[in-house]
């Protein structure tokens, strides 16, 4: 049973820097941040925030390959893995993408995801001679001209979809469901991994998290935030059914930064599916609830609470103990 957190990556040099020192002082079991265009791309707060995190792994959650070339994850990979001091190291995610449209990124294709482990991996086991892909090509002179992590990197593939997770079962170490938290998912995602192979692949549960002493208002501000992608995950999950209406008032709503409206079409039963939303009480419950149904690991996302610091220390303090002390009964 591991505990994460994840960051998105609109915060200033010294925000990352305070984030990472708080977060340092519990016990997560990982550190990601997040590669949402117009974001900042991972590697800069990830190599801002690696000299003050000591005890957890850091990585990307995770980053298309149509936005950063493999070279380059690559590359600033295997510098973060210098930086990082976590025991647990580094981890490299990688997914299709989301709202790439809008930025003029092209979504990356279950090749491009593929061929970029590949390409990756060549570099960074220091490989030479070459690759040839449909889409990536290095000559047979390309190598890795830096220092070399001194252990594999693992690989995080995020996706819903059975075709990538079916990957995912060849090629990596985990799966992350990006965006929810209903437990129904995580069979559903174990039986797509198993089609690519019998290797052991983790399942990590992701979601937008608000956690505060105040329920109410905790629950309040997740749907304010949850009401952003709602319209792009609720229609991937097989599990439930979501009136296309509510989602295309919701996708309007939403464009027009009507969050307040659109807030207030999410039933408590559609939160529960989709946010860690409520007191620590909650989010313990919804954890437990994961972890019983095959979860491996549960990252808690932003915003973390109604200010992050403050989340952050609820999720650390009173959440993280208590399913540790569940885990050992």
């Amino acid at each position: 049973m591991k505990i994460s957190i994840a960051l998105q990556t609109d915060k200033s040099a010294a925000e990352y820097i305070a984030l990472a020192q708080l977060i340092d002082h519990y016990d997560f079991d990982t550190v990601s941040v997040y590669c949402d265009a117009p974001f900042h791309p991972s590697f800069s707060p990830l190599l801002l925030m690696a000299p003050h995190i000591k005890r957890a792994r850091l990585g990307a959650a995770a980053i298309p390959p149509s936005r950063i070339h493999p070279i380059d994850i690559a590359a600033q990979t295997a510098l973060l893995s210098q930086v990082a001091q976590g025991q647990g190291g580094v981890y490299i995610g990688l997914a299709r993408g989301a709202w790439l449209a809008d930025h003029g990124i092209p979504e990356s294709s279950i090749q491009h995801i593929r061929e970029a482990v590949e390409v990756i991996k060549y570099l960074l086991l220091g490989a030479t001679g070459g690759y040839q892909g449909e889409i990536y090509r290095l000559a047979p002179h390309v190598r890795a001209p830096y220092p070399l992590p001194t252990s594999p990197i693992p690989i995080l593939i995020g996706s819903w979809g059975r075709k990538l997770c079916a990957l995912a079962g060849e090629i990596a170490d985990e799966v992350k469901v990006g965006g929810s938290a209903n437990p129904n998912m995580i069979p559903v995602i174990r039986a797509y991994i198993a089609e690519g192979g019998a290797r052991d692949v983790g399942i990590v549960m992701g979601a937008v998290t608000v956690v505060d002493e105040d329920r109410d208002r905790a629950r309040a501000a997740a749907r304010r935030s949850v009401a952003l992608y709602l319209p792009v995950v609720a229609p991937l999950d097989p599990t439930i059914h979501v009136d296309p209406d509510l989602i295309n008032r919701l996708q309007m709503l939403v464009e027009s930064n009507d969050l307040e409206n659109a807030a207030r079409l999410i039933s408590d039963d559609l939160l529960d599916c989709f946010a860690f939303a409520g007191n620590p009480h909650d989010l313990i419950r919804q954890a437990e609830s994961l972890f019983a149904a095959g979860a491996s690991r549960i990252e808690f996302g932003t915003p973390h609470g109604l200010t992050s610091a403050h989340g952050i220390h609820l999720i650390g303090k009173q959440v993280i103990p208590a399913l540790n002390l569940a885990l050992k009964r």
